[in-house]
Parts: structure tokens; C-alpha cells; sequence
């Protein structure tokens, strides 16, 4: 199951849009920012249904 979120970047400010895979369960990644190419950590927490999404810099 894919849902989509907004976030904020950490970085620069600017919103963007993550994909989730909401299937895999918990999960932890890194991606970089679409507009300042920085290092974003993603934490998804998801029992497959309700789900919340962290972002925050790789250097916190």
C-alpha cells in the first residue's frame, strides 16, 4: 500500500513529497532533499494501516 506525505526539509525549508511503502512495516532510509540535495533521514513507523513519518537531518 503507497501513500503520500509532505515534509519539510530540515535543510532549506522547502516542502517536497515522500512516497511510502506502507507494506514493508517500520522503516528507516535516506534520501536527499529534490531541491538542495542534502541528506534527509526518513523514520516511517506504520502497523500497515496508521502510520507517522519523521524527518530529520543525517548530522542530528
Amino acid at each position: 500500500m503507497l501513500e503520500s506525505q509532505d515534509y519539510q526539509c530540515p535543510y532549506c525549508g522547502e516542502v517536497a513529497q515522500a512516497l511510502l511503502d506502507l507494506s514493508g512495516g517500520d522503516q528507516q532510509y535516506i534520501e536527499d532533499c529534490p531541491v538542495c540535495c542534502r541528506p534527509i533521514e526518513f523514520a516511517l513507523q506504520t502497523d500497515g494501516e496508521s502510520w507517522s513519518l519523521q524527518v530529520r537531518r543525517e548530522d542530528d
